[in-house]
This record gives structure tokens, sequence and C-alpha cells, in this order.
């Protein structure tokens, strides 16, 4: 399953993305990118402030852009942001130029994992487990469309789970 030389992670917020994601490139002797601090180096502000001035809509056409540039680049791990694959150019660069693993979370472990952080501009001013299910109700299907490996992360450890990542790309089991 290696054949591309490039991995790309999707699933929600919370999933692990950008801790598995380091933990892979560090296996696999790739480079790690997370698609949110990339952004956030372009732009020299953090991603709520991108939501409070430009809205949702500003900060994907942001996140369009460089997902469009950074799945070009060859010998990566990217760390895509939850929401990435509401945009169908999104879902085809990622298709397209990588190997898409999909990482599973519930909404239970996603509200353990988001609780104690202001970092989330969708979970602002809302319930933050409703928003957390009416966004998995809107994405699940947009995830599992383009992976090419599903895994699911609640009650793991980061090193098992890019653990078992690194076996499947490599076509044998997981330790």
């Amino acid at each position: 399953m290696l054949g591309r030389r490039n991995l790309f992670l999707i699933g929600p917020m919370g999933s692990g993305k950008s801790a598995v994601g380091r933990a892979l490139a560090r296996l696999l002797k790739l480079r790690f990118i997370d698609s949110d601090t990339d952004i956030e180096a372009r732009t020299g502000v953090d991603i709520p402030f991108i939501f409070e001035k430009e809205g949702e809509a500003g900060f994907r056409a942001r996140e369009r852009e460089a997902i469009e540039r950074l799945t070009r680049l060859d010998g990566i791990v990217l760390a895509t942001g939850g929401g990435a694959v509401i945009d169908p150019d999104n879902r085809r660069a990622l298709a397209e130029r990588g190997t898409v693993v999909y990482l599973a979370t519930s909404v239970r472990e996603q509200l353990a994992r988001t609780r104690h952080t202001q970092h989330r501009p969708l979970l602002r001013d809302a319930d933050p487990g409703r928003k957390l299910q009416e966004l998995m109700a809107a994405r699940a299907a947009w995830y599992a469309e383009i992976a090419d490996l599903t895994v699911t992360t609640d009650g793991r450890k980061v090193a098992s789970v890019a653990a078992e990542i690194h076996a499947a790309l490599r076509g044998t089991p997981a330790a």
C-alpha cells in the first residue's frame, strides 16, 4: 500500500491526526506537515482568528489552497483539518496524490479529547456534543469515500495507532 510516497491523514477533530502523523513520519522517515499549522504560518495568525475575521468560508478557501499545494509535495505525512473533506477538490487531491488513512473516532472520544481546548472555532458558542454529532453526520461518508485504510483510535495510544498503520502500509500484521 505504500506505493505512493505520500500519506494523508483524515478524520474528525480529536481523532489524533497530528500526533499520529508525527509518529508515522518518524517511522516512515518522511516529513510531517499539519495543514492547519501551514495555514497559520502562511497567514501569521491562528485558525480561530481566521474564522473570526473571514468566517468558515474564508478559512475553507485558505484550506483548499493549502491542500492543493501540500498534496503536490513528495515524501510527506500530511495531517489535514477535520473539515478538509467537505470540499470535493480536496477529496480529489487527497485521493489521487497519496494513501489516505481515516482515523475514525467516536463522538464521545472526540468530546473527551477536545473538552479543554479553546482552539476549535466550530465548538465555540455551541453545545460541543451536539456540534460534534452534527459534524460527524455530515462528514462521515466523505471520510469513508476516500479512505484507503480506516483505523479506529478510541482509547488507543498514539504509538499503537501509528504501528498499526505502519504495518498495514507494509502489508504485514501489526505486532
